[in-house]
């Protein structure tokens, strides 16, 4: 067709796009088109602002690499990550969910552990807590027999493999829920931190006035066939940062109270003093059991 204005190039493209042969594909590409099309009208974007676009999502790929994924932590930081979350789970967005959150730092192969045992496994100074998930079905039920791997950060707000002080597999284990759908591990309280600010995603913090903070979290991916594998974070209520997670992932449904205690727990005469508790339900869902990629290696 003959171009004469600015709206037949979008006829003309989407024209194109209706020939895709896959429905899916082409009912995405065909929307794609529209809204890309009608951002870039609405806000007249000019020849200097395009390139600058294209510079900009070229770095993102240069940047991302076997430690770091800037395009992941720009998704993330745009509420792109937490949408394409909901969308996904309960019901589609009508309920709330147990799902979240993957993050970068999730490892496979976790060391199997006991319920009750520690996952400390080098010296990390911090409040000394201890955690009980339950794991329940859609109607409530205990799941036994679940695979939950666990992982969060240090007090000082690192996780083991990005932390050259810390042990390998330092506050990490993968735990088998009882008959009651329980694990339960000793830890540390886990700390929140910065994400990377060096690249692409700084600049935009920066230009936006936003910190970069994520809040204290602990990290739970539930495996068990017939279901779809939950990945989830566990919030801290209290942090400085929960309203304001640069991350977008805080959820009423993942927000969790830590118990305070300042007496010695049971067992553990010597503990340092207060020690914390975290309980938390998590909620699983009828499909398919796959573990995703790690996100980095």
């Amino acid at each position: 067709m003959n171009i004469e204005k600015p709206e037949d190039v979008t006829a003309a493209v989407l024209a194109v796009m209706q020939r895709t042969h896959d429905p899916r594909l082409r009912e995405i590409m065909l929307s794609l088109i529209k809204h890309l099309h009608g951002f870039i009208t609405e806000v007249g974007l000019t020849e200097a602002e395009f390139r600058l676009a294209t510079d900009l999502i070229n770095e993102l790929g240069q940047r991302s690499n076997d430690s770091h994924n800037e395009t992941v932590l720009m998704a993330g930081s745009l509420g792109v990550s937490a949408l394409v979350c909901l969308l996904n789970n309960g019901d589609k967005g009508a309920r709330e969910t147990s799902h979240n959150l993957l993050g970068p730092f999730w490892r496979l192969h976790s060391p199997r552990m006991e319920n009750g045992a520690s996952i400390v496994r080098s010296d990390t100074p911090g409040p000394k807590m201890f955690t009980e998930f339950t794991v329940v079905d859609p109607e409530g039920q205990p799941v036994a027999d679940a695979e939950v791997d666990i992982w969060h950060a240090s007090p000082v707000g690192y996780y083991e493999n990005q932390d050259p002080e810390q042990a390998h597999m330092n506050l990490r284990g993968k735990f088998i829920t009882d008959a009651q759908g329980r694990v339960s591990f000793w830890s540390v309280r886990p700390k929140g931190y910065p994400i990377p600010t060096d690249g692409v995603v700084g600049r935009l913090l920066d230009a936006q006035s936003r910190h970069p903070y994520r809040p204290a979290h602990v990290h739970a991916l539930v495996f068990k066939p017939g279901f779809k594998t939950l990945i989830s974070q566990i919030y801290l209520a209290g942090d400085p940062h929960m309203d304001t997670d640069v991350q977008f992932g805080v959820t009423r449904a993942l927000t969790a109270h830590l118990g305070e205690h300042h007496e010695p727990p049971p067992g553990s005469p010597e503990a340092t003093l207060p020690w914390y508790s975290l309980k938390h339900v998590l909620h699983i869902e009828p499909g398919e059991a796959k573990l995703p990629r790690p996100p980095i290696r």
